[in-house]
């Protein structure tokens, strides 16, 4: 199997004015693409060539003799899961059955947001914040460099991705600006 760049589920100048076309272009065209190119060169002639990605990243997860095969798998798959987790025009409130839920697991829809940003925020280096299910409960994780819920069993939700090549175009040294962008324009609930 070899694996394509998904489509955008927008035009990427559709983010504007949160995510510039131009960080879409370096973010999207160049780091997402290179992942998937690598990991088509990576599983070449291997057992994973005849794998999907999901099976790929369970499959070479804490494996030292795979770790570039699971680096390149787990961000294809992580930044494909990011770009469907916003939207044009997004923000404003969950679906009703969601806010539900955020406000059993979470006490309220802002004490969500409040955690989701501190776990963005204080990932030291590069890497992920998520809202995943965890055994029917909702929670805030983060993960480091190319690290992803599904590796571990968890069902993600949403994350955003907080290496600085998807913000550092538009905000500098502004994580948390990108992160409140994202909270109030951006989600796609």
């Amino acid at each position: 199997m070899t694996f394509e760049l998904p489509e955008l589920p927008y035009e990427k100048s559709a983010l504007e004015p949160y995510i510039s076309s131009k960080t879409i272009e370096f973010h999207y065209g160049k780091h997402h693409k290179t992942y998937v190119d690598n990991l088509n060169a990576l599983i070449k002639n291997t057992v994973y060539e005849s794998m999907d990605l999901d099976d790929i990243v369970r499959s070479t997860v804490n494996r030292a003799e795979s770790t570039a095969i699971f680096n390149n798998a787990a961000q294809a798959w992580n930044h494909a899961f990011f770009w469907r987790s916003m939207r044009p025009n997004g923000g404003g409130e969950p679906e009703k059955e969601l806010k539900a839920r955020l406000i059993k697991d979470f006490g309220s829809v802002e004490k969500f947001k409040e955690e989701f940003k501190a776990a963005a925020v204080s990932q030291f280096g590069s890497g992920w914040a998520w809202l995943v299910e965890d055994t029917g409960v909702l929670r805030v994780i983060k993960t480091s460099n190319a690290d992803t819920p599904i590796a571990h069993g968890l069902k993600p939700i949403l994350t955003i991705d907080v290496w600085e090549h998807a913000y550092y175009l538009d905000y500098q040294n502004q994580r948390a600006a990108f992160v409140d962008a994202y909270l109030a324009h951006l989600i796609n609930w």
